[in-house]
Parts: C-alpha cells; structure tokens; sequence
C-alpha cells in the first residue's frame, strides 16, 4: 500500500483510539462488533451517551456499512447509543440533522457533500452545545459551522494522486465518472485528477442509484470515444459497473476506482481494476464516535481542530493479501 506523498495519516492517533477503552454499546452494537476491528475488555465507566451520524448516502451504496460499522464498534465499547441515518437529498438531510437535534443528542456527526442545504442546521447544533464533528465530504466549511474537527481525505489531494498514477501508467483520456450531481466532494476528486493528471479528463454525470442506468451509461460514452484509456469512478459500487461497462463496449480501457471494499478487492486481484484509492471509511467512522466521547468526556479535541486525514492511499494487486481479510470482514 502506497500513501500518497501529500497526505498525512495520523497514525498515532488511530492507534490511540482503536486501542482506548472498551465496553458495551447495546444489543445491536455487540452483534455487529464481533466482525469488527476493536477489542472487548473492561466497560467504560462513563455515562451513558447518544450519537447521531446523519450522511447524504445513497440506497445501496456499500461506502456507508464500511463507516457505520467503524461507528458502531467505537459505540461498542464507549457505552454509546448510536443513530444513523441518511439521504441523498441536501433538503431531506437537513431534516435528519434537525431530528437528531430535536432528540436532544449528546453529539452529531454529519458529511457536508450539499453544504448550503445543511450548513445552517449543523451550525444551529454546534451553537447549541452539541459537539459536531464532520467526516468524509466538505471539510473546507468544517470549522465554518463550528465542528470539532473534519475526519476523512482530502479529495483534491487524492485526486491528484490519481492523476499522477494515471500519468505513471501512461494513460492518454480518462473518463471521471460523477455518481451524484453537486456533491462538492465528488466534484473535487474529479477537479483533482484534472490538475496533475498530462491527458484529458472528461465527466460523466450518472444516475448512482440506478446501477443499471449507470452502466448504460458508462458503456455508451465508451462506445462512442475510443479514444478513453482510463475510467476514474469515485465510489467502489461503480467500479465493477464499469467493467462491465467495458465488456459491454469492447473497449480497452483500464478501470480504476476511488474507494474500497471486497469486491473491488477481488477485482485487483483479477487484474479487472488497475488500482484503487483507499480513504479507511471504518476509521472515519470509529474515530468521529471516538472523538465526540473523548471531547465530553475529557475535553479532547483530536488533530487539535485540524482536518484528520485518513487517506489516500494507492492500493493495487500487490496489496491484496494484505488486504482481503479486512475487506472480507467489511473493515476496509
């Protein structure tokens, strides 16, 4: 696994957070924490809390088990409560924030892909006492609503680590397919590639939730620009649609993929995705339950309000045995 130069994973803190505490976080978190990455042990002794993660993820986007599931086992042994919910929607995702508000919650953890639908809602929580942290999409308005902190990549950083991994394999036109119109992290990723990346870049809006329409979609572009040697797509669930999408156009071009998860993992080791850029979704999950438990608990604030930076990485097939295990378990 290649870390790309630019980015700082601070891994003393992970090691910290995933080695803290432990104890129980009800039913459901002890079901699923068996699977997962933690430890069991001694009970937290402090009271009682309730998280709320609300996301704009999409029906069946595979990203989002990955972070619960991180979320869930830090619940597990902090003796936290743990709510989530999400919508695609900025307006609908509003709503949520605002619920869990009303449900008078002891710490919110939101994305911020459609900040100017969201961003009043999650300033009015943090104005009200309630420790926010955000995770994955719009770190740039993070400290702007008053969150703790912003825990994920840095998506022109990883965009431009892709650009220069295209360049090193030689690719000429890449296609940089967009899942979901105006999320800004999305955007960013794309905007990225373009800016290192010696070739050209062109988008493909698709419909994300219609995984049938998306391949079409990609398969049509591909059909009638045989000059595309690459397919960038920003979420793992799109990788395999392209390649599909590519057996479908008899074309040549090489799949790679932001994002990870088992299945994308089984393709790099098929030599069906070129490489992929791994954010840790499980740690942007574990860490913003971590952090939100330390900050009531001991006054903590991890990064000491700076952008923690979980990725990118640069994952191929030479990872894969590292890798396959985590993925297997839904990890990584």
């Amino acid at each position: 696994m290649r870390t790309t130069r630019t980015a700082t994973v601070l891994i003393a803190i992970c090691a910290l957070a995933l080695a803290g505490c432990s104890g129980s976080g009800g039913k459901d978190s002890e079901d699923r924490s068996g699977s997962g990455g933690g430890g069991g042990g001694k009970a937290v002794s402090t009271p009682r809390m309730k998280i709320a993660m609300v996301t704009h993820s999409g029906q069946g986007d595979t990203f989002w088990d990955i972070v619960q599931s991180g979320a869930e086992q830090a619940a597990a042994k902090d003796n936290v409560e743990f709510l989530y919910s999400a919508d695609k929607e900025g307006k609908e995702q509003a709503q949520l924030v605002q619920a869990a508000i009303d449900q008078k919650v002891d710490g919110i953890i939101v994305t911020l892909a459609k900040p100017e639908a969201v961003k009043a809602v999650v300033a009015k929580a943090a104005a009200a006492g309630i420790p926010v942290v955000t995770i994955n999409s719009g770190a740039q308005f993070s400290a702007e609503v008053g969150a703790l902190s912003h825990i994920g990549q840095d998506e022109t950083v990883a965009g431009e680590a892709v650009g220069e991994e295209l360049d090193n394999r030689g690719r000429k036109k890449a296609l940089c397919v967009i899942h979901e119109q105006g999320n800004v992290s999305l955007e960013e990723r794309c905007a990225g590639v373009r800016k290192t990346f010696g070739g050209q870049v062109e988008n493909l809006n698709v419909e994300g939730t219609n995984m049938p329409a998306s391949t079409s979609s990609i398969e049509a572009k591909l059909q009638t620009d045989k000059d595309i040697d690459a397919i960038v797509t920003l979420g793992a669930p799109f990788a395999a649609a392209s390649v599909k999408a590519k057996e479908g156009s008899g074309s040549t071009a090489e799949v790679d993929t932001f994002d990870l998860n088992a299945e994308v993992v089984k393709r790099l080791k098929a030599e069906e995705v070129g490489f992929a850029v791994d954010q840790q979704p499980y740690l942007q999950g574990y860490l913003a339950v971590d952090e939100i438990w330390l900050n009531r608990t001991n006054g903590n604030v991890i990064g000491g309000g700076k952008p923690v930076l979980t990725g990118p990485a640069i994952v191929t097939a030479k990872d894969v045995p590292q890798l396959e295990k985590y993925t297997a378990r839904g990890t990584r």
